[in-house]
């Protein structure tokens, strides 16, 4: 990656030609990752609530909190 740091700009034709480079980049980032990986799943790292489901002590505390207020 450049180092840009020596010629910040606030022209928008060259933040935008900068863009256009660094989207360039991941592109060709992007399509080399995947002909690496072949046909393995896409994983983005998170639990769906499907994978996850237990219980969150913090938010039950909260609703006994609340109910013993509301009354």
């Amino acid at each position: 990656m450049d180092n840009n740091n020596s010629n910040l700009t606030n022209d928008p034709q060259e933040l935008l030609k900068a863009k256009h480079k660094q989207d360039q980049h991941k592109t060709q980032f992007t399509n080399f990752a995947r002909s690496v990986s072949g046909n393995t799943p896409v994983d983005s790292g998170q639990a769906t609530p499907e994978q996850h489901r237990e219980p969150d002590q913090q938010n039950t505390m909260k609703s006994v909190e609340n109910r013993m207020i509301g009354d």
